[in-house]
């Protein structure tokens, strides 16, 4: 820290932590999308009808397979999109909480050392004052 030479830029720390905050807000959305927006109903890509195929209003013989290859498709998407965006939502978070204690701890040595340093001026200034006078000039400043 300090002694080694080196300052810590908490208004950085700030601003990383506030950047996090809008990156976590926006993985919410995300979240919301991969779970709501993404929803495909049973049938959306086609279905097989008692032994028929439909597609938009046609009918043809036969399964339409490459619909439920499709649907199956999606949902396992789907699912996949959810576990990353779930996943990043975690490490934003678990990052976002350590950089908020190392400020708040790099804030609290910057205090200490400030308080330190002034604290130590102020004995050295108090020492140094009352060997000036003596007695009766530092009672009469008292008494004012």
């Amino acid at each position: 820290m300090a002694s080694d030479g080196y300052k810590v830029d908490l208004s950085a720390l700030d601003q990383v932590i506030r950047k996090l905050n809008a990156i976590i807000g926006d993985l919410g959305k995300a979240n919301g999308d991969t779970k709501s927006n993404t929803y495909l109903p049973p049938g959306a890509l086609g279905a097989s009808v008692a032994g028929q195929c439909t597609t938009g209003g046609s009918t043809s013989g036969g399964r339409f397979e490459e619909a439920e290859a499709l649907t199956s498709a999606h949902a396992e998407m789907k699912d996949y999109l959810e576990a990353v965006v779930a996943h990043l939502e975690s490490v934003m978070d678990d990052f976002g909480t350590k950089t908020k204690k190392a400020h708040g701890a790099y804030q609290d040595a910057e205090a200490d050392t400030s308080n330190a340093v002034h604290g130590a001026n102020q004995v050295s200034t108090s020492s140094s004052g009352s060997g000036i006078g003596s007695g009766s000039s530092a009672g009469s400043m008292s008494g004012v």
